[in-house]
């Protein structure tokens, strides 16, 4: 059984999600996020129109806000920007709601995300501790080096291209965590854009 098909059974499900996976989810949205931003220097991908994840850039201004909880606090606000930005090209979907992204993943799931972030932030842990990141945030950005890091979760992630994004072919793996690898191995080949791979939901007859 997938574990999202319906908001109800999503629901039911969302208590039976392991922390480590939720904390899979949340560092493939951290990474994605960060790989993301533009106003970097060096640059990333370019995606959204950021410059947190940097140290002339957010970092400085975090430190002074949050000091004990910045590193958190900068992986937060770039992850919200991704949020928006994979939201602005969901809702060009049809039945916007009824499709899984790395971003969204109905109100259950990506409650127990917030959750589990807030838990970490309230322990204040470093997250470069907590989290198995495949690369280094701190170092400059190479396009292939991520590009390489990414593909390695699923090479062999199949997709259809639609106008709004890379629709994943298949079923939606049991566990959250093997999902959101499948979702971010599905940006490969990267674009100039935010390509946006989704799983479609398909709701149970009856």
């Amino acid at each position: 059984m997938s574990f999202i098909q319906t908001e109800i059974e999503t629901e039911q499900l969302k208590n039976k999600i392991a922390p480590e996976e939720l904390d899979v989810v949340l560092m493939l949205q951290f990474f994605v996020s960060w790989a993301g931003e533009r106003l970097t220097d060096p640059s990333r991908l370019g995606w959204w129109s950021t410059q947190l994840l940097d140290e002339w850039g957010g970092e400085d201004l975090f430190k002074r806000l949050f000091p004990i909880t910045f590193e958190w606090a900068l992986l937060e606000a770039v992850r919200k920007v991704a949020i928006q930005a994979d939201k602005q090209k969901r809702i060009n979907l049809a039945q916007p709601d009824n499709v899984c992204t790395l971003f969204f993943w109905g109100f259950g799931i990506d409650e127990k995300l917030e959750e589990r972030l807030s838990f970490h932030k309230q322990n204040a842990s470093n997250p470069y501790d907590i989290l198995n990141f495949p690369l280094d945030l701190k170092e400059d950005f190479e396009e292939k080096v991520f590009e390489q890091a990414i593909q390695k979760f699923n090479p062999e992630v199949k997709y259809k291209i639609v106008p709004e994004g890379r629709e994943i072919k298949g079923v939606i793996p049991e566990l959250i965590a093997d999902a959101a690898k499948n979702l971010v191995s599905g940006l490969i080949p990267l674009a100039d854009r935010y390509p946006m791979p989704f799983y479609r939901i398909q709701e149970k007859a009856g």
